[in-house]
């Protein structure tokens, strides 16, 4: 079976409770997108994500667009998700380590994508793993000392 997920970790300086903070914020969110197509949350949406929080994201690729997410995934300091609306999910977990630092993963996984087939065949694991080294390197910096 073909593994339907991309993914990549960091060492990041900070215990896991901070990232999540971060993690949880949606408006925190264009902070980190390494993407560069997350322009800001929705004012309608919460202001911290828990599980079964539907929240909204201007977003920009080429034209601008619209996503509602929704959080699938959630484990207090350690683990959350999002869906889109096709499905895919954006998974985030979070280790803590002895030194105080975190391993973080983050991870897109459209193995529960309405058709993932479209996706195999699409740019988007492609795009999205060079997005996923990006925004980690960029969540990396955010805590430096």
């Amino acid at each position: 079976m073909k593994k339907r997920q991309v993914s990549a970790t960091r060492i990041v300086a900070a215990p896991p409770e901070k990232i999540f903070e971060l993690l949880t914020d949606p408006s925190k969110h264009p902070l980190i997108d390494g993407s560069g197509t997350v322009l800001a949350a929705q004012s309608s949406g919460p202001e911290r994500l828990t599980l079964g929080s539907r929240f909204g994201m201007d977003m920009k690729m080429g034209a601008p667009y619209k996503i509602l997410n929704t959080v699938v995934e959630y484990d207090e300091n350690r683990l959350i998700a999002w869906r889109h609306f096709n499905g895919h999910r954006w998974r985030w977990q979070l280790t803590p380590l002895e030194d105080g630092s975190t391993e973080v993963t983050e991870t897109f996984d459209w193995s529960t994508a309405r058709i993932p087939l479209l996706i195999d065949l699409s740019f988007f694991p492609r795009k999205n793993k060079q997005a996923i080294d990006k925004t980690l390197d960029r969540l990396v910096n955010l805590f430096q000392a």
